[in-house]
């Protein structure tokens, strides 16, 4: 490759010939093909149409384009099972343990339940949680919160989840956290959106207590930043 580059290099310093810039296109365009039908065999899985994509996403066609290239980067398969998801996710965040939220957040990706995220998982939930609406926002967060998926959240669920964000974001939080902090947080929002104390947030409760209060609107979204 090295001594190919070099002669392409020494060819522009001299009169090109055609037939010289004819074979260095022609070998680019036989490495090329090569490396694409590489790829091909070791991609088990390959996304839908980018058309179709842009239609379903808040994303552009140039957009998505970037963002597969990132997401086959990691993960070559064309999906990413859990364990490789909680590495991913654990580099950003190295002084805390991201494990348990990453583990709630996979499952929340997973839609079909199949243990594995595709690149139309990745992206559908990224355009929601970047560019969706208020509503759109509160569904998927509301989603993530009900963790065994009965259309409910209740406060051991809550509990679970905050308790897995502190853990994530680790001590070196400022100002210094208590222990007893994601349980008072736990407290706070549902007396607030368990409007009729019965134990459990439906769908309509969380979107309404959420809608209508600054500060768990505030609250929800420091949490969205860690997506």
């Amino acid at each position: 490759m090295g001594a190919v580059m070099g002669t392409f290099s020494s060819l522009q310093t001299k009169q090109r010939r055609p037939s010289k810039d004819i074979a260095w296109w022609y070998y680019q365009f036989q490495r090329d093909k090569i490396e694409d039908e590489l790829e091909m065999t070791m991609v088990c899985h390959r996304p839908e149409g980018l058309e179709q994509l842009e239609a379903q996403t808040n994303f552009t066609k140039r957009e998505l384009q970037v963002l597969y290239r990132g997401f086959k980067n990691e993960c070559p398969s064309g999906v990413v099972n859990e364990e490789t998801f909680k590495q991913i996710y654990a580099q950003f965040f190295p002084h805390g343990d991201a494990s348990m939220y990453a583990h709630y957040l996979f499952h929340a990706f997973d839609t079909t339940q199949t243990g594995s995220v595709k690149f139309e998982d990745f992206v559908t939930a990224l355009s929601i949680l970047l560019r969706g609406t208020v509503h759109e926002k509160l569904r998927w967060t509301f989603n993530l919160y009900d963790i065994n998926k009965d259309g409910y959240i209740n406060k051991e669920e809550m509990m679970d989840i905050v308790k897995a964000i502190y853990d994530m974001m680790g001590k070196y939080t400022y100002p210094v956290l208590r222990e007893d902090t994601p349980r008072q947080h736990v407290d706070v929002f549902f007396q607030k959106m368990d409007k009729n104390k019965d134990g459990i947030v439906t769908l309509d409760e969380f979107l309404e207590s959420c809608q209508e209060d600054d500060n768990i609107m505030r609250s929800l979204q420091l949490f969205q930043n860690v997506m």
